[in-house]
């Protein structure tokens, strides 16, 4: 740890951020520390566990920040070095499998273009790890990947295989694709089957690193646990390739009211992560005082109606499994 880096507290050490691990029901990740109150999600952590970048959102200010297990104890969360030009927004990192590179979403303009102000641009990026352990300069991963329509929310393979989210520009359909990689160069990114995305706009997927199942947010599919919005859906994939139609996970993760945003899962495959929103009784006390300082702390708190990051055991993800 350099002199410039402060820990979160002397208390915050081990594991993911010496949380107390969750079982089958769903709790907030890290309370105080990740979800604070702010609009928090796409957590991706790196192989070995010390590690973390995540979104955040406030307002017009999209970033990524990131912590990491020095000496022992955790820094305190700033901004990834490479999402700090505050002119576009960074979102959605996404750990290589050795841990040597983050993907994400940008909106820089691409190489030859003119600046464009909100979301206008919506490409996938990636940055280094260099030798001393920091992140290097951002660059286009492969330009077979960024083309004039959006696309991110990239989420890789133990291969190197990248899946992604492109939308078509006027449409504003999304559908997810897959693109090999063959000597640091990607291939022609194919489109997945239509029990993918056949079934309603399917957006923000995350892929297990074995392949062995998908996550995906969907829209406008006939769901009975949180209607009207997106939710998160899980599809497997046999030895043979194919993939099963999609099981929607549980009111517990499909949360009454709350679209699905992002998900992904640990490393070491234990804990699956994903981002919703809610309104916690403590709403009512504010409501109760009337008083400006409770509506502070209340807004300052997570489950305050931004989205917050959670976490469950991923043996929610065994229990969906289709019985041979």
């Amino acid at each position: 740890m350099n002199a410039q880096e402060k820990t979160i507290s002397a208390n915050v050490i081990g594991s993911y951020l010496g949380q107390n691990p969750p079982g089958m029901t769903p709790e907030l990740f890290a309370p105080d520390i990740i979800a604070t109150g702010y609009y928090e999600r796409d957590i991706t952590i790196s192989p070995d566990g010390t590690e973390i970048f995540y979104g955040l959102l406030t307002g017009r200010h999209v970033t990524i920040l990131y912590t990491r297990l020095s000496n022992g104890k955790w820094t305190e969360p700033e901004t990834a070095s490479f999402a700090r030009d505050s002119k576009y927004f960074f979102l959605e990192p996404c750990f290589s499998h050795d841990g040597k590179t983050v993907y994400f979403l940008s909106t820089m303009p691409p190489e030859g273009k003119e600046p464009k102000p909100g979301w206008a641009y919506q490409n996938i990026w990636a940055s280094d790890r260099k030798s001393d352990g920091t992140w290097g300069e951002v660059y286009n991963p492969d330009t077979t990947l960024n083309m004039p329509n959006s696309q991110f929310y990239p989420s890789l393979t133990n291969t190197g295989t990248l899946y992604f989210t492109r939308s078509d520009e006027k449409t504003g359909k999304s559908e997810i694709l897959r693109a090999g990689k063959k000597d640091n160069i990607f291939d022609t990114p194919e489109l997945l089957p239509p029990v993918i995305n056949g079934n309603g706009n399917i957006y923000n997927a995350f892929v297990s690193p074995d392949e062995s199942f998908l996550i995906g947010c969907v829209e406008n599919k006939n769901n009975q646990i949180n209607p009207g919005f997106s939710n998160y859906y899980i599809f497997f994939r046999d030895s043979l390739g194919n993939w099963s139609e999609g099981i929607s996970f549980g009111p517990e993760i499909n949360m009454k009211g709350s679209n699905a945003i992002s998900a992904s899962v640990s490393p070491d495959g234990k804990y699956l992560f994903f981002s919703a929103r809610t309104t916690s009784e403590k709403m009512k006390e504010v409501s109760a005082k009337n008083t400006l300082g409770a509506l502070k702390e209340y807004l300052n708190s997570p489950q305050n109606g931004n989205y917050d990051i959670y976490w469950v055991s991923t043996g929610v993800i065994e229990a969906l499994k289709p019985k041979k």
